[in-house]
């Protein structure tokens, strides 16, 4: 494990994870580069290729080895790496990490991470929970009631989750609250998906705020908890969330398809798209 340590000499760029909770089997790792001034230094050419090692079996051998698909979060201001893999089982991994951009030679950095042997979010072939989530007619058809959107699309809200499973639609569902994220993505990931609905009408397209909400002089506010915490709605503990914003995609028999935390690319959202409305 000596070779999993501190290194020597700081780095000059840094690999940080994003994804904060990692379970075996198919994973999907969000990560970026910090420059050591913890300014972003992640880019469309800086290239990122990881390495990962399963500790506890043997520190010295490479499981799998893949490349990083960066991808915008704010176009043009900010943005990450997707590292698809598959982690056999729980325990402590190791990833090493070897980035190279114009100008700059490469550079390899190690760090360890943890695998959980499952997680409480719903996974990828698991059948999507009924949650009555709110609509428009719920609300009077009044959009400002149950999202918090600047420039809220009225069709993510044309339909409930428990009323797109029983009507057997595909359906991209996203949890997300433009005005009290804590990551400060959601807005920018929904954002992402609207110009999907006018180009697949044949899906449902469904905003969920995650946290409980109240209407505090026409405007939406948080219900607190005693500590003065965001509290999640009965939605979001269904799906199981430990962050947000989340984006999933549900085929017509109900089963989920398509998992993604914080963001989801256009390339995997197209993948996906065709995945859930084939045979249809």
């Amino acid at each position: 494990m000596s070779a999993w340590g501190p290194p020597a000499t700081s780095p000059t760029l840094i690999p940080l994870l994003v994804t904060n909770y990692v379970a075996c089997g198919k994973a999907r790792i969000l990560f970026l580069y910090l420059d050591a001034s913890s300014n972003l230094a992640s880019a469309p050419d800086r290239s990122a290729r990881v390495a990962l090692y399963d500790l506890g079996r043997d520190p010295n051998k490479v499981v799998t080895t893949a490349d990083g698909a960066f991808v915008w979060t704010i176009q043009d201001e900010r943005g990450m790496y997707i590292l698809d893999v598959d982690l056999p089982e729980a325990g402590t991994w190791g990833a090493e990490f070897t980035t190279e951009a114009p100008g700059s030679g490469a550079e390899t950095v190690r760090l360890t991470f943890e695998v959980h042997d499952s997680s409480p979010t719903v996974a990828l072939g698991d059948p999507a929970p009924a949650s009555r989530t709110p609509t428009l007619a719920d609300v009077g058809g009044d959009v400002r009631k149950i999202s918090t959107d600047s420039d809220p699309n009225p069709d993510f809200y044309s339909t409930s989750v428990a009323d797109a499973l029983a009507e057997h639609k595909p359906f991209i569902l996203i949890f997300a609250t433009p005005k009290f994220c804590t990551s400060a993505q959601c807005g920018p990931t929904l954002d992402r998906l609207k110009p999907a609905v006018a180009a697949h009408p044949e899906v449902t397209f469904i905003n969920v705020e995650p946290y409980k909400l109240q209407e505090v002089d026409g405007q939406l506010q948080p219900v607190l908890d005693a500590n003065g915490n965001l509290q999640a709605t009965d939605a979001t503990n269904q799906w199981g969330l430990l962050t947000e914003p989340w984006t999933f995609a549900v085929d017509r028999a109900g089963i989920v398809r398509g998992s993604y935390e914080v963001t989801v690319s256009d390339a995997e959202l197209e993948a996906v798209l065709a995945e859930i409305t084939a045979g249809g």
